[in-house]
């Protein structure tokens, strides 16, 4: 049944149609294919050399209408801050205590933050966080003192990006129940960040492709030309 419910809305996806945005995230409501509430995902295949570190685009962005996801957040912090990062909504805080529980293998949480002066604890997580992608970096300010905004940023939509080795850079922007608007409006915050965060070095077309898609409905092609500036 839902090999036909499928293909039933692959047939309303022009497959070789750029649509403007708007169009395409009220088609993606059109199209949705399962019972539950489907994640919306935007992917961008940039015009990058993803071998050169001097290329490499990466950074975070607010989404005006968050993710429709539950984050848990960790937090690495002692004394005051520990206090700060609780008050503020945080999930798990603490210190060495959290480094000997990741270390033997948990990790119930999605994003984590770090007080500069606890990254040399937190830096022993690095094999374990680094190809997770969620070691802290001050890049995406989640190395900070400012421990409680962080994570109410997290909390309220905040979303990190950073291309992968084929240069694509691709993020969660909400549910299809948000409706088109709201979705519109996340991914055309997200585009707008990734265009700020192009790279000196990157010359020619910057945005090769872009597509929409939700959890289990077919892709969307979305217009690049929208946004060039």
């Amino acid at each position: 049944m839902a090999g036909k419910k499928y293909k039933a809305a692959a047939q309303k996806v022009d497959i070789d149609k750029k649509y403007p945005l708007n169009e395409a995230c009220s088609l993606l409501e059109q199209i949705k294919v399962a019972k539950f509430d489907e994640s919306v995902e935007v992917a961008l295949r940039l015009g990058i050399d993803a071998k050169q570190t001097d290329q490499m685009v990466r950074g975070a962005v607010s989404l005006p209408n968050g993710t429709g996801k539950t984050v848990r957040i960790l937090v690495f912090a002692k004394g005051d801050k520990e206090k700060e990062a609780k008050e503020a909504g945080a999930d798990f805080v603490g210190s060495d205590e959290l480094v000997e529980k990741i270390q033997g293998g948990w990790m119930d949480f999605d994003k984590v933050v770090a007080t500069p002066d606890m990254m040399a604890t937190v830096s022993k997580l690095g094999k374990v966080l680094g190809p997770r992608g969620l070691m802290p970096n001050p890049k995406v300010g989640t190395v900070t003192f400012d421990v409680g905004q962080a994570v109410q940023e997290l909390k309220a939509g905040k979303v990190e990006f950073r291309n992968d080795k084929a240069g694509i850079v691709q993020a969660a922007v909400g549910k299809v129940s948000f409706g088109s608007d709201k979705i519109s409006e996340n991914i055309r915050v997200f585009i707008q960040a990734i265009q700020r965060a192009k790279p000196s070095a990157s010359k020619g077309i910057y945005f090769k492709s872009i597509c929409l898609s939700a959890t289990m409905s077919p892709g969307i092609r979305i217009d690049p030309t929208e946004f060039l500036t």
